[in-house]
């Protein structure tokens, strides 16, 4: 998962063409590394802002993220709350949270305690589909 800087910087390459969906799912690294949240939030909007500039037809999804509280609970709580604060900004349907039903259980996630085994990334595809299904 590339950092919400890094993925504004290859949005113009990935919007070459034009998707029906776009899932912007992205901050979770930022998050975890500790950057200023108002860069984080500030670079989704960005990118929300530059797709519906580019394609006002496709329809847009923002995956919800959560940190672990390594960086402090405040931290922690204002990160989770970037994303709602960011979907109701722009207008845009939210997954409150990406790993619902995954995160922070050590048998779907891999080694590292972070990314989902196959069987997790099966519950995260059950978590995101209806969001998808409705927009499509």
């Amino acid at each position: 998962m590339p950092s919400s800087a890094g993925g504004l910087s290859r949005l113009d390459w990935f919007l070459e063409d034009e998707p029906d969906v776009f899932i912007l799912e992205l901050g979770g690294n930022d998050g975890l590394r500790g950057i200023k949240l108002t860069e984080t939030k500030s670079n989704l909007l960005k990118i929300i802002d530059k797709v519906r500039s580019k394609y006002p037809e496709t329809k847009i999804i923002l995956a919800g993220m959560q940190i672990p509280p390594n960086m402090g609970q405040e931290y922690a709580g204002e990160f989770s709350a970037m994303y709602p604060a960011v979907a109701a900004e722009k207008d845009v349907v939210l997954i409150p949270f990406l790993l619902e039903n995954v995160g922070g259980i050590p048998e779907l996630n891999l080694p590292d305690g972070i990314h989902p085994t196959e069987e997790g990334h099966e519950i995260v595809f059950e978590t995101i589909w209806p969001y998808i299904e409705n927009s499509l």
